[in-house]
């Protein structure tokens, strides 16, 4: 049992590494597709501030994830994988067709999904934590795109009197830092997540660790108050590492699929959705950055022109944001049920 459970953390650490590599393309797309920074430039850049935020930044999101969304009293090692098979298989898929599904929800549907499989709907905390996150399924593109459209005009307007080339010189340093903003927002919304679904876990088998001596005694947790600063590292160096390895699929999507980008748009883009995730982070809401930084892309193509906007492109993303919970929860329950067969707990 007690190895059965450390697999499971192990699997949890692989999905963070799958966000990241899945969820690179929010960090690095626009500064790609706008030729500041090659790729391996790109993805060096944020990842390293992808795990910056781990020194930066609290744990309410995985605390959320951790006690707020599924009943703790129903949580086993089976709920858990199933959960995480769930979202990774359906990362995995969107991956594959190259669109840019949010890794967020993937996780967060498989995990109510296994616990719906094992204990009805009555297994789901409902309350105020869910209606945030699905009220932000909606709101976080929509925010992510007025803050990119507003500051789109309102750098078109500061700059309107300057020498286009000039000021597209100026805002391929600028989008550096825009493009570290957005990659420190991301780790620090995303690789929460992992953390509370590995709280989840050991708080669900804290008595086959307690009173247990050397290693074994940093797996033994009585509650989700605290996240052990091993979990912390280890979920932020595992969507680092992610974010390293890239998804180019994607990268081709949000980079140049969505709307064409210069470095202003680039810019605008990713510190309007570094804003709006930082701010959901804040308040512990487990918000999608994929979602987010879509929105301000779009926001910013539309200043310009609707037509800018590649509306065929954005539509099957939206698809794909529909279909994510119910399709990760899916898997995740038929996994579940396979797992209680094999695996008597």
């Amino acid at each position: 049992m007690i190895g059965y459970v450390i697999a499971i953390v192990a699997i949890a650490f692989v999905f963070d590494f799958i966000n990241g590599f899945h969820d690179s393309a929010n960090s690095i797309a626009t500064v790609v597709g706008t030729r500041v920074l090659s790729p391996l430039q790109a993805v060096i850049w944020a990842a390293f501030f992808n795990f910056v935020a781990a020194f930066t930044v609290g744990t309410a999101v995985a605390k959320t994830v951790g006690s707020g969304m599924i009943d703790v009293r129903i949580v086993d090692p089976n709920v858990v994988l199933g959960g995480l098979l769930g979202a990774i298989v359906w990362n995995l898929i969107t991956w594959w067709f190259g669109l840019p599904s949010s890794s967020s929800h993937a996780l967060i549907g498989g995990y109510a999904g296994a616990a719906v499989a094992k204990a009805g709907l009555g297994g789901i905390t409902w309350g105020t934590k869910w209606i945030q996150m699905l009220s932000f399924i909606v709101l976080s593109p929509v925010i992510g795109m007025m803050l990119g459209m507003m500051m789109m005009i309102i750098v078109s307007w500061i700059f309107r009197f300057t020498n286009p080339a000039r000021a597209n010189r100026v805002f391929r340093y600028a989008q550096l830092v825009s493009s570290a903003a957005f990659s420190f927002s991301h780790g620090a919304n995303d690789a929460q997540k992992t953390m509370g679904i590995i709280v989840g876990l050991l708080v669900s088998t804290q008595g086959l660790f307690a009173n247990r001596a050397g290693l074994l005694s940093h797996l033994h947790m009585a509650n989700a108050d605290h996240i052990p600063y091993w979990v912390e590292i280890g979920a932020y160096t595992a969507i680092s590492l992610g974010t390293l390895f890239g998804g180019w699929r994607i990268v081709h999507t949000m980079g140049s699929r969505v709307t064409r980008l210069r470095p202003v748009g680039g810019f605008c883009a990713e510190t309007g959705g570094a804003l709006s995730i930082l701010l959901a982070t804040r308040f512990g809401i487990p918000v999608s950055t994929t979602h987010t930084i879509t929105g301000s892309i779009v926001g910013v193509g539309m200043t310009f022109r609707t037509r800018a906007v590649r509306w065929g492109v954005a539509g099957r993303i939206v698809w794909a944001w529909l279909l994510t919970i119910p399709a990760a929860a899916l898997i995740a329950a038929l996994s579940y049920f396979a797992l209680a067969a094999l695996i008597r707990i």
